[in-house]
C-alpha cells in the first residue's frame, strides 16, 4: 500500500513539474529569419534565453509554493511534537526565502535586459 501511496505523490508532483511545458507548448513556432544560410543572430539567443528564465522563474515559484503548503500541513499535523513543528517553521522559512531569492532575480534579469537593450527609461 505505501508503494502505491509513494507513486500516486511521484506522479502528482511530475504532473506539477511537467505542466508549465505544456502550457509554452501552445505557442506557435516562429518562421526562421532569413533563409536556410542564414545563422541564428542575437535576437533569436534573446528569446531563447528569455523563454528559459520565464520557465524556470515559474517552475521556482511553483516549488516554493509546494514547500510552503507542506510546511503548514506539517505543521497542522504536528499535534503538539515540538520538532515536527520546528521542522514545519523551517520549511515554510526556506520557501519563503526561495520564493523571495526566485523573485529577485526575476527582476535582476529584466532590469539589466531592459538596460541592456536601452528600453528602461523609454
Amino acid at each position: 500500500m505505501m508503494d502505491i501511496k509513494k507513486l500516486g505523490y511521484a506522479v502528482l508532483l511530475l504532473s506539477v513539474l511537467v505542466m508549465p511545458v505544456f502550457a509554452l507548448a501552445l505557442n506557435e513556432p516562429t518562421p526562421p529569419i532569413g533563409g536556410a544560410d542564414s545563422g541564428i543572430d542575437l535576437t533569436e539567443i534573446q528569446s531563447i534565453i528569455e523563454t528559459i528564465a520565464k520557465f524556470l522563474i515559474v517552475v521556482g515559484v511553483i516549488l516554493a509554493v509546494i514547500f510552503i503548503i507542506w510546511g503548514g500541513v506539517t505543521w497542522m499535523a504536528a499535534g503538539g511534537n515540538d520538532d515536527a513543528v520546528a521542522t514545519a517553521k523551517n520549511r515554510i522559512k526556506n520557501g519563503v526565502i526561495g520564493a523571495a531569492v526566485v523573485l529577485g532575480v526575476g527582476v535582476i534579469l529584466q532590469t539589466v535586459a531592459k538596460l541592456v537593450t536601452r528600453t528602461f527609461f523609454n
